[in-house]
């Protein structure tokens, strides 16, 4: 399974979501990553603590994550409890397909990232509702029968309005005592993010934000993970990706993405996606034909 689940860490999905129930009774600690696709975590048991851009979640059982695409994110989970949790995997064209224009189903992905805060805690009484579509959804996910794939989606969506109604109903869905961050981190963060075109520095920011450079670098390091250095050029990767699929041409995003020169791009890629943009371009794009001809009315 962790191999299976190692070979979408930096992926494309091609499904339109994958279900997994998964259980563990082990001191484990993932490196820190990030996805071209949505991704749903609920927690059924254990000790664990999720990091998600800057912010340390402690999780509760039927916690809800919501982690969008490109979020950099790892769990760190503890031995002295079985960690047991389901983890959906969500492509976000697969939603679009569904949206209306009164109803958009990523709405749960968007309200997280605009209140910078990732996770829903349920009250008793929508819970029931929610293990109820959880333990049908399981079932249709194992079966072959007849009509089980229009059945799965199917089931898959109602979660997804079920969910969507319970964070639009509830003005403190955010459960802020259960969560540690660093504010002068998270501004840091938000500065990049909202910059991530530009040519920026550890010098630079640390100027931005009036902090002392090493401070900073050892700040920043312990409360994300990452060196300043590292998350830059993995958001940018990440932003070049997706202007890669959208046929933005390679030497246009080099550029857009704030890279100094090609080569190191190309070099900051390849380490990224284990292929060259190119390569990696036309990899997406015979995934993205097989997805479309799979999905023809």
């Amino acid at each position: 399974m962790e191999k299976e689940l190692s070979g979408y860490k930096r992926g494309y999905l091609k499904e339109d979501f994958i279900y997994f129930h998964l259980k563990d009774k082990k001191s484990m600690e993932f490196e820190l990553h990030y996805h071209d696709f949505n991704k749903i975590i609920i927690t059924l048991s254990g000790k664990v603590t999720y990091l998600v851009e800057g912010k340390s979640y402690n999780l509760k059982p039927w916690d809800i994550l919501f982690v969008s695409s490109n979020q950099v994110h790892k769990a760190i989970i503890a031995s002295e409890e079985v960690y047991e949790r389901i983890i959906i995997w969500v492509n976000p064209q697969f939603i679009e397909k569904h949206n209306r224009s009164d109803c958009n189903l990523l709405t749960c992905f968007e309200l997280t990232l605009l209140q910078k805060f990732n996770m829903l805690r349920l009250t008793k009484e929508p819970l029931n509702q929610l293990k109820h579509t959880l333990n049908q959804l399981e079932v249709a996910c194992k079966s072959n029968e007849f009509g089980s794939q229009i059945l799965k989606n199917s089931l898959f969506l109602q979660l997804l309005v079920h969910l969507n109604r319970l964070m639009l109903r509830s003005s403190d869905w955010v459960i802020k005592d259960q969560i540690y961050y660093d504010k002068n981190i998270e501004d840091i963060l938000s500065y990049i993010n909202e910059n991530i075109r530009e040519n920026m520095s550890v010098d630079s920011i640390a100027d931005k934000f009036y902090i002392n450079r090493h401070y900073l670098m050892h700040k920043f390091k312990k409360e994300t993970g990452y060196t300043i250095h590292n998350y830059i050029v993995q958001k940018k990767i990440a932003l070049a990706s997706s202007l890669i699929i959208q046929g933005v041409s390679i030497m246009e995003v080099c550029e857009t993405c704030g890279f100094n020169d090609y080569s190191s791009f190309v070099r900051a890629y390849k380490k990224q996606y284990g292929l060259p943009p190119k390569k990696h371009f036309s990899l997406l794009k015979s995934l993205e034909e097989e997805y479309k001809s799979r999905h023809i009315i």
